[in-house]
């Protein structure tokens, strides 16, 4: 029996070096680059060289004609103390809040509504996603024909049941209804096209799985299927408020800012300050200061979210 004690002894294993990464062909990076060159192209052109040019005109007093007064921040600083700019500010978020809610509320019902065995799904399908194949100003013009105080639709409605008329472009509260209900008609079919298609990736064991387990409708709906929409409700969010601060067609067409301001949003502010007023540099603040609201926002939700990358 050999000696254990005077026997060799095995050098410890260390640490296995990491595996080399393998380094894509020289070939293959150049391709990728070539594709998608084109994009940064056009991104750099279209977006980038705007956003650039609307800071500098930010920075003077102008009115569009001839060169600027350089004021460095004075535009910025003129915010703080305008009343009008923080009316707007006020508006635009409750605008967000409001269509945001309520538009992702409808289009998640819609969806599963739309993804049980509804008869003529398609046919419901196609009629909430038409609106997506209209324009802005188209969608608001239909607004018109039925919240017009005159010979709107809607008015003529309530006047032949018995119920009194509405002035919905005279009064605040109604004109804000209408531009609300409006846009909420037209996001919810997209909203609902989104979350189709996340209930349509969530596999039926799990249901059948929480089924076995004792839960009902609604608790499956709310542990299973809430949960897993995750990526999908993110990206709405997103989405739906980067759109709602950015909002200015429907409310243009609708009601023009109007009455006494109530529907005054911060792009219809900047639009009337820089084309009625004409002062370019003080409209060209408003709008970096919409940019960079809307990217706290994404960066913060980005951040904050738990659920943006939840999968089965």
């Amino acid at each position: 029996m050999p000696d254990l004690a005077t026997a060799p002894v095995a050098p410890a294993a260390g640490p296995r070096p990491a595996p080399a990464r393998r380094r894509r062909p020289r070939g293959e990076s150049v391709a990728a680059y070539g594709f998608i060159a084109p994009n940064f192209a056009l991104l750099g052109l279209f977006v980038l060289v705007p956003l650039v040019g609307a800071f500098v005109v930010s920075l003077q007093r102008t009115d569009g004609f001839g060169d600027g007064e350089f004021i460095g921040l004075a535009n910025y600083g003129r915010l703080v103390t305008d009343p009008v700019f923080w009316r707007a500010l006020a508006t635009t978020a409750g605008f967000t809040v409001v269509v945001t809610a309520a538009s992702m509320a409808l289009g998640l019902g819609m969806a599963v509504l739309l993804n049980s065995v509804l008869p003529a799904r398609g046919l419901f399908r196609s009629v909430l996603i038409l609106p997506m194949a209209v324009s802005g100003v188209a969608t608001a013009l239909i607004g018109v024909l039925v919240f017009d105080q005159n010979n709107g639709i809607l008015d003529k409605l309530l006047g032949a049941v018995g119920l009194p008329e509405v002035d919905w472009q005279s009064q605040p509260v109604p004109a804000f209804a209408t531009i609300v209900l409006v846009t909420i008609w037209w996001r919810t079919g997209f909203n609902m096209l989104i979350y189709l298609a996340g209930l349509q990736g969530i596999g039926p064991d799990l249901h059948e799985a929480a089924r076995l387990d004792g839960a009902n409708g609604w608790q499956r709906f709310r542990n299973v299927t809430l949960p897993l929409l995750g990526p999908s409700s993110y990206f709405l969010v997103v989405l739906n408020v980067i759109y709602s601060f950015q909002v200015f067609d429907i409310v243009f067409v609708l009601t023009g800012g109007g009455p006494q301001g109530a529907t005054n949003v911060l792009v219809t502010y900047a639009y009337d300050t820089g084309f009625v007023t004409r002062d370019q540099g003080y409209a060209a603040a408003i709008g970096m200061v919409l940019l960079l609201l809307a990217v706290v926002f994404a960066v913060v939700q980005w951040r904050t979210s738990r659920t943006r990358d939840l999968t089965e």
